[in-house]
């Protein structure tokens, strides 16, 4: 085996090998869409864990903790709030309204545009919903740090501006 390295490779195939892996490992370390999309998961694993008692999906969970912080909010309003489309938005509001934790009430200044408020379900679900989210807030400061927590949601806030406007 004279001339081959580990696994059998010879040694120009090994050099290629590693140079082909370090172009690799540096494309990934520095791709922002690679990177968000894996915290995206972690975070999505952790959220939908927690929020998964309440028997909501933590998208709902959010929706459902706006509608309680603003009863009477618009759709318009909670896609805006959210940086979700109003698509998303109505099916989100649909689905917490076949479950009358949410109720839509026509608007009395436009009856093209519905006002959204908790049912008295919806209501219970309020301090859950709450504990949970601040339970969350706690865990992840607790877990990256304050700061790094801070200047990460900064970050990501920004960049989402950023993005927006152009």
């Amino acid at each position: 085996m004279h001339g081959t390295l580990a696994g059998g490779l010879s040694g120009k195939y090994y050099l290629y090998v590693q140079a082909l892996l370090t172009i690799i490992i540096t494309m990934f370390e520095r791709c922002l869409y690679f990177n968000l999309n894996a915290l995206t998961r972690k975070v999505n694993r952790i959220w939908e864990s927690e929020f998964r008692q309440t028997g909501l999906s933590a998208p709902h969970a959010y929706v459902m903790r706006l509608v309680l912080s603003e009863p009477g909010i618009s759709q318009k309003q909670l896609a805006e709030e959210l940086h979700l489309a109003p698509s998303t938005v109505t099916r989100f509001v649909d689905a917490l309204a076949e479950r009358r934790l949410v109720r839509r009430d026509t608007s009395h200044t436009d009856r093209r545009s519905a006002a959204v408020f908790p049912t008295a379900e919806g209501k219970r679900l309020q301090k859950k919903l709450e504990k949970i989210g601040e339970g969350l807030f706690q865990a992840m400061r607790t877990r990256l740090g304050d700061k790094q927590f801070q200047e990460l949601v900064r970050a990501l806030r920004e960049a989402r501006s950023t993005l927006e406007k152009s």
